[in-house]
């Protein structure tokens, strides 16, 4: 639990640069393949800090990119995007590359359902669900 409260700390952190990517549509570029698989085995083997945060900002194009199908909905851009990130966080967390999926498809998955599983706690879903 202790890293899920270190990412949050982290995005409370960064809030003024998140928020800036999302009304400047700025978002890093994501990683090259070799990058990101260095990234991923600095943050499991040695707990590294930076190379998460180094995964968590250079994947907010593609939170950014599923929240769109959330945006009809009740709920603010930015709170989609903070909701999304989440998912993000997780799914980076979580990640076996040993199952053979892609970080971004396993991401994506995670971020859309946290969305949902937000808009189900607060009684709202995205219009295309019903």
């Amino acid at each position: 639990m202790s890293g899920f409260l270190a990412a949050i700390t982290y995005l409370v952190k960064e809030l003024f640069v998140f928020v800036s990517f999302v009304k400047n549509n700025a978002f890093p570029q994501p990683l090259k393949e070799e990058d990101e698989r260095r990234y991923l085995k600095l943050m499991k083997e040695d707990g590294d800090a930076d190379a998460r945060n180094k995964l968590i900002e250079h994947n907010l194009r593609l939170v950014a990119h599923i929240v769109k199908k959330f945006e009809n909905t009740r709920e603010d851009t930015e709170d989609l995007i903070s909701i999304g990130t989440i998912g993000l966080i997780k799914a980076i967390e979580s990640y076996s590359s040993g199952k053979g999926t892609k970080l971004a498809t396993y991401a994506a998955r995670c971020i859309e359902n946290e969305t949902l599983m937000s808009k189900e706690r607060m009684g709202q879903f995205p219009s295309y669900i019903g």
